[in-house]
């Protein structure tokens, strides 16, 4: 068999962005019953985190009720021992996966297998190898890719990890991405590579595809869940928050794991994921402004 090595990427540097815009509809208030204690309950059902995942292409039908946190959110935030962070659409603005696909080549066919993947009908895992082997990046792409579009970082993230860490609260990133794709990012925001869980590209001696790690636990169906109660009982933390915008950051919401579920719905708007977060925003400035 030939031999397995991993691409470790140097830092890079990418352009200043613009901030985004923070325009919202008319805001009508939802109701729903303690999003709370539904969360791990919903979160079971195959057809919620399908349609978790499918994002409204007329924007938000409303503004939840739930952008305006409870004094309770706010204390957990505060008090958070540390606060993992999901990476596509979240701490950056793209999707790791579908740029390299379509740098590749392959993103239409891609685009067109996770369209069927939102089924909820297939495990996570199935749904990473099927889309990889259609994709099949070799080292070199992967390091043309990140030259040629270096991830670009969403407005304020940069500020919000500088906040958090002069509170002392520990960051760490959290994604189904690739540590490949991750690393150059966690550079650039000063978080430790050994404060990323995310998944391993593989590669041959020559360079080719060769797979990837199933040993990580993001490579696999409630895999973001795990990851953080890990981190929780390696650290010994007490209170960890999750933010991100998908089905899966919604998932590491139960007990043992993320006390607190912030939808970042700056980038994504998931409106099933945002009605059961325990808080919604739009900008990391209102985050950033709850902080002492």
């Amino acid at each position: 068999m030939a031999g397995m090595i991993s691409l470790r990427t140097g830092p890079r540097s990418s352009p200043a962005l613009p901030r985004l815009s923070s325009a919202r509809p008319p805001q009508v208030a939802v109701r729903f019953t303690s999003p709370l204690f539904r969360c791990a309950k919903l979160c079971k059902s195959r057809n919620l985190l399908a349609a978790a995942l499918e994002v409204s292409k007329d924007g938000p039908s409303a503004v939840l009720a739930n952008t305006l946190p409870s004094e309770g959110a706010i204390e957990t935030l505060r008090n958070a021992d540390a606060v993992c962070f999901d990476v596509d659409s979240t701490v950056i603005l793209d999707e790791g996966i579908d740029e390299l696909a379509d740098f590749c080549g392959a993103g239409k066919a891609v685009a067109e297998w996770t369209a069927k993947a939102m089924t909820g009908t297939v495990p996570f895992e199935e749904a990473l190898a099927a889309r990889l082997s259609l994709i099949k990046p070799s080292l070199s792409q992967v390091e043309e890719c990140l030259e040629k579009r270096p991830p670009r970082i969403s407005p304020g993230m940069a500020d919000l990890v500088k906040k958090l860490k002069s509170n002392n609260i520990d960051v760490f990133l959290v994604s189904g991405g690739f540590r490949q794709m991750i690393k150059p990012v966690a550079f650039q925001l000063g978080i430790p590579p050994e404060n990323i869980t995310a998944n391993q590209l593989l590669f041959g001696t020559s360079g080719e595809y060769a797979g990837f790690d199933p040993t990580e636990p993001t490579s696999r169906s409630g895999g973001k869940a795990k990851a953080v109660q890990k981190i929780k009982q390696d650290h010994g933390y007490k209170t960890v928050v999750m933010i991100g915008d998908g089905a899966t950051d919604l998932e590491a919401r139960q007990p043992g794991g993320a006390d607190l579920f912030i939808c970042y719905a700056g980038v994504q708007m998931r409106e099933p994921v945002a009605a059961l977060a325990d808080w919604v925003v739009f900008d990391f400035q209102e985050l950033i402004t709850k902080l002492p």
